[in-house]
């Protein structure tokens, strides 16, 4: 297998930088735009078809960057097997992705809701006022805690991104190699003396009988 996977890395990269740049801008331009519409009920409708139009970009984007992971993560394999260190950060990593994801879904569910919602008063696209109906400012709160949620897991992302690419260092891959190798080596030691450990119990409750 080729050393270089340029296109898994670049739908890896490329991915994770749209699904975390598209959430941040969203959170900061899109919603904070439409709050200075002077219409309060035009607000929430604007913001919504912001949303929607990027939705279709934001599905494109995270669906690249899974692809390059799995792709990655399975090139990658023989490494984790062999260096010490890479198999725990690709837990951690997959784990944030996971969680990523989930927010990512709920929060379009969230503003799937606030869509279908038409044009209520609202102070701002998460910020209901004394006018906005009740399910819709419960739905503008929840959103108000999602749209932060989605770049500061995706941003987790990027740093863990970086942290594994410093491990693909030559003297990083030397150093976890050689603590899996001392892992493996001193295995068996602590086997033997757990073994002893043992025997030395049995001989013990033998003698006391």
């Amino acid at each position: 297998m080729s050393e270089r996977h340029t296109a898994l890395r670049s739908m890896h990269d490329l991915g994770l930088a749209a699904w975390f740049g598209g959430s941040l801008m969203g959170a900061l331009g899109v919603n904070g735009a439409a709050a200075r519409i002077d219409d309060t009920t035009q607000r929430l409708p604007v913001a919504s078809a912001g949303w929607a139009r990027w939705t279709p970009v934001n599905a494109a984007a995270i669906g690249a960057h899974l692809a390059g992971a799995v792709g990655e993560l399975v090139t990658e394999s023989p490494r984790m097997a062999r260096q010490s260190g890479v198999g725990k950060a690709s837990a951690v990593k997959t784990a944030l992705t996971v969680g990523a994801l989930a927010v990512t879904g709920y929060s379009r569910l969230v503003g799937m809701r606030l869509e279908k919602a038409g044009g209520p008063p609202v102070e701002g696209t998460t910020e209901p006022n004394h006018h906005t109906p009740a399910n819709v400012a419960a739905s503008q709160r929840q959103m108000k805690l999602l749209q932060w949620a989605v770049p500061a897991m995706t941003g987790a992302l990027v740093v863990m991104t970086a942290y594994m690419s410093e491990q693909q260092k030559p003297t990083q891959v030397l150093r976890g190699m050689l603590d899996r190798a001392g892992g493996l080596m001193s295995a068996p030691k602590n086997l033997g003396k757990m073994a002893a450990v043992g025997a030395a119990g049995r001989h013990l409750v033998a003698s006391g009988r």
